[in-house]
């Protein structure tokens, strides 16, 4: 016993130093994520191993994931995106239960749906629970995003999901103060992103599909940022709500007043669907949209 205490003691000591120093220096790549099975000529880094960048062409995709799984907090990184002609074309960066659409999956979506050459792009964000989801919404963006790197971020508590563009909330998701269907808080998440076709939905219901005479569409990534609770089985020491992390204090549970007028802006100018207005979709109103998001 005596043993397997000092081994993990020396886990936790060299974790510790790594975060310590992931925290000072700028870390690799391989710090933090690994790559999906994909060619090697679909990924690529810069020489200081800061940029990333996954290529899709009629062959393949790629994708990476974290190698660590985390229970609420912060997430962050910034992307730019495929650039000119990118119908058909979808680079996700979301936060899942698992490696793959299994089942009973929880699940948090960014999708950027590509578009015909000056056409804008179409975020798309949707949240499952036990594999079950259908509550999309989609904005346009105020800015061109293939043209500089753009900061997407997703804060995760148990209080609400917000999902953020250059810091700015575009939706927000309310728990319920009881056991609900809706709600993802109970099972630690990877993140994720990949960069895939998909012509048969994403531009224009499908109609639009990709042109493969413009391959390789390249998104490129820099600057991981996590604030967040690292899961450790059977479960961690942030899984209920505390005063230690300030991404699960008082002032995370609720939009701040600079807050709330930025994503008032968002729903006045940038809202191009949303799931809860949908009533030839939902006959009655998913739950979870009658939670204010203003509350």
């Amino acid at each position: 016993m005596e043993r397997k205490a000092s081994s993990m003691a020396k886990v936790l000591l060299i974790g510790i130093v790594i975060a310590i120093l992931c925290s000072e220096i700028k870390c690799s790549f391989e710090d933090n994520f690994s790559k999906s099975d994909c060619p090697d000529s679909h990924f690529k880094t810069s020489e200081d191993g800061q940029i990333w960048y996954l290529s899709l062409d009629n062959k393949a995709g790629c994708g990476f994931m974290t190698r660590q799984r985390y229970r609420f907090g912060w997430f962050s990184m910034k992307l730019k995106l495929v650039g000119g002609d990118s119908a058909g074309v979808v680079t996700a960066y979301y936060m899942c239960t698992e490696d793959g659409a299994g089942p009973t999956r929880d699940e948090l979506d960014f999708e950027f749906l590509g578009n015909r050459t000056g056409e804008p792009y179409l975020i798309q964000t949707n949240v499952y629970k036990n594999g079950i989801g259908g509550r999309e919404m989609r904005h346009v963006l105020w800015f061109d995003p293939t043209q500089d790197f753009h900061t997407y971020s997703i804060l995760w508590n148990s209080h609400q999901i917000v999902f953020f563009v250059d810091k700015v909330p575009i939706r927000v998701y309310k728990n319920a103060n009881y056991m609900n269907n809706f709600f993802p808080n109970e099972k630690p998440m990877y993140l994720f992103s990949s960069i895939w076709n998909a012509d048969d939905w994403a531009t224009r219901g499908g109609l639009e599909k990709t042109d493969w005479k413009n391959a390789p569409f390249v998104s490129t990534y820099m600057n991981f940022n996590v604030d967040g609770c690292q899961w450790e089985d059977p479960f961690p020491s942030c899984v209920s709500t505390t005063t230690q992390n300030w991404w699960d204090q008082y002032n995370s549970w609720h939009l701040s007043s600079d807050q709330k007028l930025d994503y008032a802006w968002v729903q006045r100018n940038f809202v191009t669907y949303d799931y809860c207005q949908d009533i030839e979709r939902y006959k009655v109103k998913p739950e979870e949209c009658w939670l204010s998001p203003w509350d």
